[in-house]
């Protein structure tokens, strides 16, 4: 689709914004409500194929059943020429994924806001029996003001339709599809707080939990293995925060988040103190193979049964007389010892094997490793005891919200076998740098290593004529200084390049306004005179350059203005004022006096403030034979000045 094409007799489409496996998505005018839009277009190669056209149908009327703040708007479907096209509301910024990739390590509060927001259009969504099926980041357009909008309903379905479902197809971005999805089960609420759950995992650490050589192979990842620890990619993750992740990606759809209010409202306080010492999340394990105790009796009683019928106890006829030859017999007393002593020896031998299993299974049996994360590591050795575990291997690592010689976090599983070693990981504390010179490096790229080490980076931008734009000027912390990132502020001064100064439009216009314009954006100005009778004197006739055009700092403004016809000529002055830094000053005002043939020296010409050395121009006005004369006062004291002035 062209530039400036028009759809429907209302949209101009003014550029691409991108492309879709679907359709091609455009920025486009609506010419009758004046405002910017963004128009869908179903591909050309795709508007005759009818799972794409019910697809993208899908789409519009999910998108317009719903009116929420953090969902695009749809305002219009419609047709042209064969092809099906949706007009949504424009986003001006960029997708959450770009947004992770350009700004990671997000700020734990700002996580909270950007979940807050989508988890409120999720559950708009639900609310209207919609269920989304591809959440994911790319699905989730972020403004300049970071207020979030979830787009792209093209697979949604209603949760009561399950017609649209297609058992044998995996439906969704794999990387944040739900196990039953993966399956090829039916999508529910659940699976959308699966795809949320692995969106926050990637706000909190920078990246998906599960990767693969392809999509099966990712996809065989979600329903088998375990979402990856956050805290061991940030141990400043707390707990809290870490448990709704595990919690919102459950296996089992029962024990996620009922909804996404619930999950919202469980995130939100994630982060308050009274939750600092929340036990991990574990989902119950479905699983029937763990070592049982099993009970004696049901164990005799299986043996009774199993035992074959020839080699089973006669039963007595209680009618029978016990006392006949048979029973006197010495062979039927050994065989009557003999049994005893054979059911004896059965009933050690599964005594034996029960004790041996009881035995087997309590030392070798998992053990939750209790919350140790504060303690020192004596503490933690005490608590473990308790547990029978021991404490293993110790590292180290720097921490911002840890004690030292406290325990940042465990190394390892959170459940380990009877009499086993938990290995632990202790603060050395805040860790500090040696400030190194950034002058004449990258802005982006310092302030992104800077932030990377956590420290707060605040961005002074000021013009320059000698720094490329975006370039360091001046760094608040001297080189060679050691510093902890959490007791200092960076501060940079950066280049916002060479000032370019509009020139207004001047005819008509006393001189001495000319001449303050050129004084206060530090411009050469050159004057010439020439007689008028429609101008009044001293005032501008025409000027160079022309209204509207650009200069840079030190570029010469010339301006021609009306004299009486006198003779009278003009001469610029270049005056240096030195700065004075005594005692500690930041600024100097600066007071200037000129004599010329429109000014006197009782007259102020000038009033400024300067922080450093500065050079003036001034323009004398002589008439022959006559002479100039200047004075400059500096913070109240004449500093210099000047009588000969000739033309």
């Amino acid at each position: 689709m062209k530039p400036g094409y028009i759809i429907g007799n209302r949209y101009k489409i003014i550029r691409s914004l991108g492309e879709g496996g679907m359709a091609n998505v455009y920025l486009a005018h609506d010419l009758v409500l004046d405002r910017d839009v963004s128009v869908k277009l179903l591909r050309l190669d795709l508007r005759d194929d009818p799972q794409t056209k019910k697809r993208f149908q899908r789409e519009a009327m999910a998108a317009t059943q719903l009116n929420d703040p953090n969902i695009v708007g749809v305002y219009d479907i419609g047709e042209e020429h064969g092809m099906q096209y949706m007009v949504m509301q424009y986003v001006e910024g960029t997708d959450l994924k770009k947004y992770i990739a350009q700004h990671y390590p997000i700020p734990l509060p700002q996580v909270l806001n950007i979940m807050e927001q989508v988890l409120s259009a999720v559950e708009s969504a639900h609310e209207h029996g919609i269920i989304h099926r591809d959440l994911k980041p790319q699905n989730i357009l972020i403004d300049q003001n970071k207020n979030l909008k979830i787009t792209d309903f093209g697979i949604a379905t209603a949760s009561f339709d399950n017609s649209l479902t297609q058992t044998n197809t995996l439906v969704g971005s794999v990387h944040y599809l739900s196990p039953e999805q993966a399956r090829g089960s039916v999508a529910t609420k659940q699976s959308d707080i699966y795809s949320l759950g692995i969106i926050l995992y990637e706000l909190l650490t920078g990246k998906v939990p599960f990767e693969g050589e392809n999509a099966v192979s990712i996809a065989l990842k979600h329903f088998r293995d375990q979402i990856p620890s956050v805290t061991k990619v940030n141990s400043q993750i707390p707990q809290a925060m870490a448990n709704v992740v595990y919690k919102a990606t459950a296996k089992d759809p029962k024990e996620r988040y009922a909804s996404a209010k619930e999950m919202a409202a469980d995130l939100r306080t994630s982060l308050d103190e009274s939750r600092q010492n929340e036990a991990p999340f574990h989902e119950q394990d479905h699983c029937n193979d763990e070592t049982k105790v099993l009970n004696l009796d049901e164990i005799k009683r299986a043996q009774r049964e199993s035992q074959p019928a020839d080699q089973a106890l006669p039963e007595r006829d209680p009618g029978q007389n016990h006392t006949t030859q048979d029973d006197d017999h010495p062979s039927n007393h050994a065989t009557q010892s003999r049994g005893k002593y054979r059911r004896w020896i059965i009933s050690g031998v599964i005594v034996a094997v029960i004790a041996v299993a009881f035995c087997g299974w309590y030392f070798n049996r998992l053990i939750t490793v209790p919350n140790i994360t504060g303690m020192t590591a004596t503490q933690a050795e005490k608590v473990l005891a308790k547990r029978h575990l021991r404490v293993g291997n110790i590292t180290r690592t720097t921490s911002k919200v840890v004690a030292k010689n406290h325990i940042v976090a465990i190394d390892g599983s959170e459940r380990v076998r009877f009499g086993r070693s938990v290995d632990i990981v202790l603060s050395s504390g805040v860790k500090s740098y040696q400030m190194a010179d950034f002058v004449g490096e990258s802005y982006a790229d310092t302030a992104r290593e800077l932030r990377n080490k956590g420290f707060t980076v605040k961005k002074v931008a000021v013009y320059s004529n000698k720094v490329d734009e975006g370039t360091i000027i001046k760094q608040n912390v001297s080189a060679g200084s050691v510093v902890k990132p959490a007791n200092k502020i960076i501060t940079l001064k950066v280049s916002k390049g060479e000032r370019k100064i509009k020139i207004p439009n001047f005819k008509n216009v006393d001189l001495n306004e000319v001449q303050n314009f050129a004084n206060k954006n530090h411009l050469q100005l050159t004057v010439t005179k020439k007689s008028s009778s429609k101008i009044a004197v001293n005032h501008v006739i025409s000027q160079t350059p022309k209204a509207g055009s650009k200069l840079s700092e030190n570029d010469t403004l010339t301006v021609q203005v009306a004299d009486t016809g006198a003779n009278l000529k003009t001469t610029n002055i270049q005056i240096n004022i030195p700065f004075d830094g005594n005692g500690g000053k930041k600024e100097n005002r600066v007071q200037v006096y000129i004599s010329d043939a429109y000014h006197n020296l009782t007259m102020e010409y000038q009033d400024i403030t300067i922080n450093q050395e500065t050079t003036i121009n001034v323009p004398f006005t002589l008439r022959n034979h006559e002479m100039g004369a200047y004075k400059v006062i500096r913070n109240g004291k004449t500093i210099m000045s000047a009588t000969n002035i000739t033309g």
